[in-house]
């Protein structure tokens, strides 16, 4: 490190700073100096100092006619320092090992994502799962509509995971504030050095080659602070777009939690109401059974009669054994979704709702659903992020200013040193960078397309989703009141196929007939009822009101 003086101060380069984190650059450069010190009948040197590759040169201040050489011998040095970086850059070119393999290709996709999207962002699919809160008790638990999403939107992993990305965004938006910010370092150093000036062709009359061993103590605070750079700026403000986008998306996250835990509820509800269907059918395949072993008995009605009666009993029981086992799968996948543990009984305590929605207008829901849906607001700011991507591409081209500066004390020991400092102005103007610029600008170009083509085909999504929603509505409708009708009726005619069996009119194949219409109606009735809630539901969401005003829906306005 080459000292000047500068108005009667020291002055210290702040380029000379220390090297650190190659020491095995250090040891070959070290068996490289000695062969040379050794071919050209010089002492070795003795020691390198505490900063590695940093060969420091201790000349007089008015030896002016040799400044020259003592430039050349540092530039001597820093290039074997070069080929020795060189060369450890390549040595770690060799076999790939597994876990190397995997650190490229994750690293590989980090850099190939667009900027502010978080790769452990959540899918679909993680509203499926939760982070289950505390253990299960002994006792039956009662679940309404209300808690269960309530424990949703606490202990849901879609919305966890959201909200991690949301911090993954903060922490990159403030990652590119840093750059527009001061910067500010410090280090401390102590070298100790000798050095054999003969070795670079410096010889003077009476005057030893041999220069030390001498000590340097070094410390120092370093500034940095970037006064022009637009394209910092604008990357700055795309990550403050993505940040607002992430937050959106947290939001908007909580109406798909609604979403899930409502349908996941409703699901139970429609198995509760099938096994009770399904009980009342096996009760009544039980009389039909006793009617017709009474029958049997009294000589009336023949052995096919009871036979016929008895395959029904049996097809109700294995019914109500299926439907039993499809409620406890999905109050295990309710669990699932709200947080509650696998073994914790539990008792639905809302009933399965019905209520007309009528007056629904698909244009005026649309227009509701723009102001609403934090995820069309989020796809928003994620086309501003990419318009500022793209400008900070443009503005790659144009010249940047930054200052930087040290200061600090160096000398031989604490009590003998002096203060430096430096203070550094810089404009750096790109000249010629032609296919760097041309390729960023294409690339933030093709993306601002791509999140502008995405956000006008999400926007066309929500209103085809609002549509869908009111007509599955409207048919619903329909089909629970001729469900309704239709269980009516079956219920009628399984009475009159009963009573002319009783009496004797006719056998019991009509009853059977009966039965079998009965089960179909309810289940088209139960199967109607659940569609219609489902696309209330589902509607609400489609507004991005289902948080809000989910009530509303499913009792009806």
């Amino acid at each position: 490190m080459y000292r000047w003086a500068l108005n009667g101060r020291d002055f210290t380069p702040a380029e000379a700073r220390p090297v650190q984190g190659l020491d095995f650059c250090t040891d070959f450069l070290k068996a490289v100096f000695r062969q040379v010190l050794r071919q050209t009948g010089g002492r070795p040197v003795s020691s390198f100092g505490a900063s590695a590759g940093n060969m420091e040169a201790m000349t007089q201040r008015n030896a002016a006619s040799s400044g020259w050489r003592g430039l050349a011998a540092s530039g001597m040095v820093f290039l074997l320092l070069s080929v020795c970086v060189a060369q450890a850059q390549d040595s770690s070119t060799g076999a790939t090992t597994a876990a190397q393999a995997q650190a490229t290709e994750g690293a590989l996709q980090q850099l190939s994502a667009p900027t502010g999207v978080d790769l452990a962002a959540p899918t679909q699919g993680s509203f499926a799962g939760s982070l289950v809160e505390g253990n299960a008790t002994g006792a039956v638990l009662d679940l309404s509509l209300d808690d269960a999403i309530a424990r949703g939107l606490r202990q849901n992993l879609g919305l966890i995971l959201q909200g991690t990305a949301q911090q993954s965004a903060q922490g990159q938006q403030m990652e590119q504030l840093q750059a527009l910010l001061p910067t500010v370092t410090g280090d401390a150093s102590i070298e100790a050095e000798q050095i054999d000036l003969a070795a670079f062709g410096l010889k003077f009359p009476g005057l030893n080659p041999i220069i030390g061993p001498f000590q340097v103590i070094d410390f120092r605070a370093y500034l940095t602070q970037s006064l022009v750079n637009v394209p910092a700026l604008e990357e700055y403000i795309a990550a403050k777009h993505n940040f607002a986008a992430a937050k959106l998306t947290a939001q908007d996250a909580r109406e798909m939690v609604v979403l899930t835990v409502g349908n996941a509820y409703l699901l139970c509800l429609a198995d509760q109401a099938r096994i009770a269907a399904v009980t009342a059918e096996l009760a009544t395949s039980k009389l039909s059974l006793d009617q017709a072993t009474d029958s049997h008995d009294a000589g009336v009605s023949p052995r096919l009669d009871v036979l016929r009666a008895q395959v029904d009993y049996q097809n109700e029981q294995q019914t109500l054994i299926s439907t039993t086992n499809q409620l406890a799968k999905d109050k295990l996948s309710l669990a699932r979704v709200i947080g509650l543990p696998l073994d914790q009984a539990i008792r639905l305590t809302d009933s399965e709702p019905y209520s007309a929605l009528d007056n629904l207008d698909p244009a005026a829901a649309f227009a509701e659903a723009l102001k609403n849906r934090k995820d069309l607001a989020a796809a928003n700011e994620q086309v501003a992020a990419a318009r500022a991507e793209q400008t900070a591409a443009r503005a790659d081209q144009l010249p940047t200013a930054k200052f930087s500066g040290d200061i600090g004390d160096i000398g031989e020991t604490v009590n003998h040193s002096h203060g430096t400092y430096t203070a550094t102005g810089k404009v750096e103007v790109p000249i010629l960078q032609i296919a760097k610029t041309r390729g960023e600008e294409e690339v933030a170009g093709a993306q601002y397309q791509q999140a502008s083509d995405k956000y006008a085909d999400q926007v066309q999504q929500v209103n085809a989703e609002i549509r869908d929603s009111i007509l599955d509505i409207q048919s619903a409708a329909k089909l629970v009141e001729a469900a309704k009708s239709n269980v009516d009726l079956a219920n009628e005619a399984l009475s009159e196929a009963q009573l002319r069996f009783h009496s004797g009119v006719a056998d019991n194949l009509p009853v059977s007939q009966a039965q079998a219409s009965v089960e179909q109606a309810n289940d088209q009735y139960i199967a109607a009822l659940y569609r219609h809630n489902a696309a209330k539901l589902s509607l609400a969401r489609s507004i991005g009101v289902a948080q809000s005003n989910l009530k509303d829906y499913l009792g009806g306005k």
